[in-house]
């Protein structure tokens, strides 16, 4: 067990500077701003008389590296959107969500309710409990459009770099100001330009935008002991998505082992009493938003339920590991990718999380994905792992300044730095410097221009790839496997879209509305724009009702092979 996993971190801040700190913490970015306006202060950059004249201030470099970190992740994502890479499943999802929040409503998305067919009445938060995703509506009464949401996602990343070189600082509190100095430095390079930072922007927006920050900032009040502040971040982050509870409570559980051993009773009690309230807290906010608040908004129980190999349910999962516990490793080994992407999320750092307590964050958000029958859940081609990313990262920056007086320590924290910043290159940036992937391909562009040709206030069915350009002035719904009986409908012949499983059930979607009412009102590159003319029903026509049974899409056969495409 490591020195920081049974004694408390060094206290190298005034009560003064925690107050300020997380006086504007109603969102994880106002709260960085607070920890990035006293940078110079954290341990790293302290004696300021030992630095020679020339050197760039603490501040500086916590602004260069803040905002090296949003120009990268906001450049990937708005690549992303200007080659009609980011679909309607889930940038679309999310901007109709968020809309709904700035007009002071339920986030309510058309793409997700009739594609899935849940029936009226759905919001998001029957989806995934994150109510803390309405903390983007402001930037909507600034600019309504979907970008937004890539522009606030980057801000939200790179909140987390003052952060997470305010952790290096403590954690490097007993060395030398020069190691203490690179250590904030490099660690705040990796985590800015850390592939699964990169990964998630390049998917486009998701409630992890949330998770990263609000992560880090539990994680740095617990290390100042201002436990209040850690909770209520913690408290936040349960508002991001359903199952952060588990990660909250592992926490408290962290809290407690760190403490056991203390041997100061005035700094034990308080770790204690706020560790057991985590503890208990989180999985009980989890449990609550599961069996509770999601189906009071319109989900389904047991919708997102991928674990048959355990069992038909969570209760049957419970009493099949309990009779019989090598269930478990079974099903973390029942796919090739499982171990592989165990390999990879730890050996790029070097397996340095290991040996700290805190890496008992990551144990349950890396059990749900290698226990899940899911393939997309296997790969790190999506953004589950940008969950991960700060609870690694912090844990590895434990381990290194711990053992910074030891060559190989030093040289392993480098390594995994720099293998870190080499991983990001073929995973986004380079991709930013290469001008033909600027451009979209025939295929998307096409769909740009039949997206411009459809009328403001219109109803639509569009393809997946053109809906994010219609959410803000249509009522889009998701051309799919049933037609809906929308004006107009904007869909691709010769090449596959979500959710179709080939182009020709594409192709023969066009004859059914072409011979059923409908007329090509304009065509190019294989697309087509289509105009309901008269009212004859399409053969299949079908809009959820309140008897309608939502249902999760099939995954491709070709998913869950790749480690790096999914």
């Amino acid at each position: 067990m490591s020195r920081h996993d049974v004694t408390p971190y060094p206290d190298t801040e005034g009560a003064e500077d925690a107050t300020s700190t997380i006086s504007s913490a109603g969102t994880a970015i106002s709260a960085s701003a607070a920890i990035s306006a006293s940078t110079d202060a954290a341990p790293a950059d302290a004696d300021p008389a030992a630095e020679p004249a020339l050197r760039i201030p603490p501040r500086a470099r916590t602004l260069g590296l803040t905002l090296l970190c949003f120009a990268v992740c906001l450049a990937i994502g708005l690549q992303q959107w200007t080659t009609a890479q980011l679909g309607g499943f889930d940038l679309g999802i999310f901007d109709q969500g968020v809309r709904g929040y700035a007009h002071l409503g339920l986030p309510v998305s058309t793409l997700k309710s009739f594609h899935h067919e849940f029936p009226p009445g759905f919001s998001l938060l029957g989806d995934h409990f994150s109510p803390v995703i309405a903390l983007m509506a402001p930037l909507y009464w600034l600019w309504d459009d979907p970008r937004s949401l890539l522009l606030g996602q980057a801000l939200c990343f790179a909140a987390g770099v003052p952060l997470i070189r305010r952790i290096a600082g403590r954690c490097f509190a007993d060395a030398d100001p020069r190691t203490a100095r690179r250590a904030a430095d490099l660690a705040a390079l990796a985590y800015g330009l850390g592939w699964p930072l990169l990964v998630a922007s390049r998917g486009g927006f998701h409630e992890v935008a949330f998770a990263v920050p609000l992560t880090l900032l539990m994680l740095e009040r617990g290390m100042a002991r201002q436990y209040w502040a850690s909770a209520l971040a913690g408290l936040l982050l349960c508002c991001t998505k359903e199952d952060m509870g588990l990660a909250v409570g592992a926490y408290g559980l962290v809290l407690l082992l760190r403490a056991r051993r203390d041997p100061d009773p005035a700094r034990r009690r308080p770790a204690v009493r706020w560790g057991a309230g985590l503890l208990l807290g989180g999985p009980l906010a989890s449990a609550v938003a599961i069996a509770k608040l999601v189906p009071a908004m319109g989900g389904v129980p047991g919708y997102y339920w991928n674990y048959q190999a355990l069992g038909t349910d969570g209760g049957s999962a419970v009493a099949n590991v309990l009779a019989d516990p090598t269930r478990l490793i079974a099903a973390s080994f029942d796919a090739p990718l499982k171990p592989l992407l165990l390999l990879w999320i730890f050996g790029t750092l070097f397996a340095l999380p290991l040996r700290s307590a805190t890496v008992l964050l990551a144990v349950p958000l890396l059990a749900e994905r290698v226990l899940s029958s899911n393939p997309n859940h296997w790969s790190i081609a999506r953004h589950y792992d940008a969950f991960l990313w700060p609870i690694l990262l912090v844990a590895a920056l434990e381990v290194l300044g711990r053992c910074h007086g030891r060559a190989l320590t030093r040289r392993l924290g480098v390594a995994a730095a720099a293998l870190t910043v080499a991983a990001a290159v073929p995973l986004g940036v380079a991709n930013l410097f290469v001008p033909a992937y600027w451009q979209p391909k025939p295929s998307e562009a096409a769909l740009l221009r039949g997206a411009a040709l459809v009328p403001d206030g219109a109803s639509v069915e569009a393809d997946n790839q053109a809906a994010p350009r219609l959410t803000a002035r249509a009522d889009v719904v998701l051309v799919d496997e049933k037609p809906r009986g929308r004006e107009y409908v904007l869909i691709r012949a010769d090449k596959r879209s979500f959710p179709f499983r080939t182009d020709r059930e594409q192709a023969e979607r066009i004859e059914l509305l072409l011979a059923h009412g409908y007329r090509t009102v304009w065509s190019e590159d294989g697309v087509y724009l289509l105009h309901r003319e008269g009212t004859e029903p399409v053969p299949g026509e079908q809009v959820p009702g309140p008897d309608t049974v939502p249902y999760q899409d099939a995954v491709p056969s070709d998913v869950g092979h790749n480690l790096f495409r999914g």
